[in-house]
């Protein structure tokens, strides 16, 4: 497991804040406002750089977790996490099997509802190989959903399913895509499935 780094230096803005107040107090008195507690609440409470750490919650590992960079925002109303240069994970089962994999480009996490927004060039997994592609995901974890209303691109063993819409549960196992739009078989140019066949295949998965 790579070094986890942590800042907790001063930053510009807290410095430029230290004068000013300086500057306030040689000419009287100070009157606060909520201004100074805006100005904290945007400074991390934690940036870290080429993360590579294991998540657990109430003492089960739940995924794995890499990042170029890891930035909380732990003072804000809703407290989230920031990954601006991309995130991976792998998500556990009760018996530490990786059951699905998830890529993006970028990714915000809200740690109180635990709630993910995946952005750009988004890939998944599942256990079974199947491929999922799209440029927004949502993950709601206390829900067991993942669902988007942008394109998506599933491919499978023997074809490739494009639609707009689509609604799983986290393991990737159990899905639907909400419009498909169209399907191009890989194995058998002669294949034709139709869009009810495919909805009642991979919802009885």
């Amino acid at each position: 497991m790579q070094r986890l780094n942590k800042y907790y230096g001063i930053s510009i803005t807290t410095v430029i804040l230290a004068v000013v107040m300086l500057s306030f107090s040689s000419c009287g008195k100070i009157s606060r406002n909520k201004t100074l507690d805006v100005q904290r609440e945007g400074i991390p409470g934690l940036h870290a750089w080429d993360v590579s750490t294991v998540i657990s919650d109430s003492g089960i590992t739940r995924y794995r977790m890499e990042s170029p960079e890891w930035i909380v925002y732990d003072k804000v109303q809703e407290p989230y996490w920031f990954f601006p240069d991309g995130v991976h994970f792998e998500k556990f089962d009760e018996n530490l099997e990786v059951f699905a994999e998830v890529d993006a480009d970028s990714a915000i996490y809200f740690t109180k509802t635990e709630k993910w927004t995946l952005m750009r060039n988004v890939k998944a997994m599942n256990l079974e190989g199947e491929h999922f592609e799209t440029e927004l995901l949502y993950i709601d974890q206390q829900a067991d959903r993942i669902y988007t209303n942008e394109k998506i691109k599933v491919t499978q063993t023997d074809k490739i399913i494009n639609g707009i819409g689509f609604e799983s549960n986290q393991r990737l196992s159990k899905y639907t895509i909400l419009n498909p739009t169209g399907i191009i078989p890989i194995e058998e140019e002669g294949d034709t499935v139709s869009t009810s066949e495919i909805m009642t295949e991979n919802n009885n998965q």
